[in-house]
């Protein structure tokens, strides 16, 4: 039997300004899946929280883009964003960048990430999901997860992992993608995933059985919405184990915080920092983007756990240096390289002051 996990995520209001999720609003969600699962639309479902996004993680035989399980996420997401409202939770239904469902949520606004497997014997996931940060904040880890042999021994050492990887790119600006065979072509794959506003790792795949490894979401939020109105806040499903890479070899890349765009207003660059449920509540400036990891084991469709794999002291390091990252980018103020570079300001404010000034420029005498 093939099991589809999705993973469908929308900032639908937040509590307080955009620190976090309010029980309340998660409750409604608990609510809409268990009645999905008392309807058997659902095999299993987890509802959860990055800050001020509702995660909702549901298993069920439908397959991928299927519109009962997309149309479910949006009726639970408006059930939410009028709790919302009562609350005046702010920017209550931000993502909801439509009013009616239309046969799929994707173009809507929420973030999704899905895909159908055959269950292995034992089936190990890890689901990361983020806040204030972009989709290609997954570009660097699932690099390293899938290619680099420095983090990954298994790509070494493992005779079922040593062919490798391919890689499923998506330009998100010209709606094109391109996949890359690793090893052989690492250096081409760099060349467009190290630009990570506009080229995001969309999927993952065992070279050998062509067995996915890992979906993430990759939707553009200011692109669908032609403004700013959020950050896409997206989320990443990894299978782990096996012939795949190791939960260690997983979860390493976040050992080290790496620079991502987002934070305050959606137009800053700042630290991922990696951390438990509990601590994705960002305010520092609205920030710094936060990320945390739910581990799972399937069992026929089943979700055993979660298991919070960032609240572990070994991470006490990556979140220390990313504190001293933030503190870094914080003192360049609006100046670059903490503010992201005006060709990805086109839907902040940035084009209405440009407006507003554009009799004022004069040509340079030569």
């Amino acid at each position: 039997m093939k099991i589809t996990l999705s993973v469908i995520k929308a900032d639908i209001g937040g509590w307080v300004g955009h620190s976090d999720s309010h029980p309340e609003v998660l409750s409604k969600a608990e609510e809409m899946m268990a009645r999905a699962k008392q309807n058997e639309i659902l095999i299993d479902y987890y509802v959860t929280k990055c800050g001020d996004d509702a995660q909702l993680i549901m298993t069920h035989t439908m397959g991928e883009e299927n519109r009962v399980i997309h149309e479910l996420a949006w009726d639970t997401f408006i059930a939410c964003t009028d709790v919302a409202k009562k609350l005046r939770l702010h920017g209550a239904g931000q993502d909801l960048l439509t009013d009616a469902f239309s046969g799929n949520i994707k173009g809507m606004g929420p973030g999704v990430a899905e895909m159908e497997i055959e269950e292995r014997a034992a089936e190990t996931i890890i689901i990361y999901m983020a806040d204030k940060t972009s989709s290609g904040a997954w570009n660097f880890p699932l690099y390293k997860m899938f290619a680099d042999p420095f983090n990954t021994v298994g790509l070494v050492i493992a005779g079922n992992m040593h062919t490798g990887f391919a890689f499923e790119v998506h330009d998100v600006k010209e709606h094109k993608k391109v996949a890359f065979n690793c090893p052989e072509e690492i250096y081409d794959l760099l060349v467009f995933i190290g630009a990570s506003s506009r080229f995001a790792v969309k999927a993952v795949y065992h070279r050998d059985s062509g067995d996915i490894a890992a979906v993430s979401s990759t939707q553009k939020l200011c692109m669908m919405a032609g403004r700013y109105v959020g950050k896409d806040d997206p989320v990443c499903v990894v299978r782990a184990q096996g012939h795949f890479p190791a939960v260690g070899e997983v979860l390493e890349p976040f050992a080290h915080p790496i620079y991502v765009e987002g934070w305050m207003r959606g137009s800053h660059y700042g630290p991922l920092i990696p951390v438990s449920v509990a601590e994705s509540t960002p305010t520092r400036f609205d920030g710094p983007p936060r990320v945390i990891a739910l581990g799972f084991q399937l069992a026929n469709g089943k979700l055993i756990g979660p298991r919070d794999m960032f609240d572990d002291i070994s991470f006490e390091n990556a979140r220390a240096e990313a504190n001293m990252m933030a503190d870094t980018m914080r003192n360049h103020g609006p100046f670059e390289p903490h503010r992201l570079p005006l060709d990805e300001m086109e839907y902040t404010t940035m084009p209405q002051v440009l407006n507003k000034l554009q009799n004022r420029f004069q040509a340079l005498e030569d």
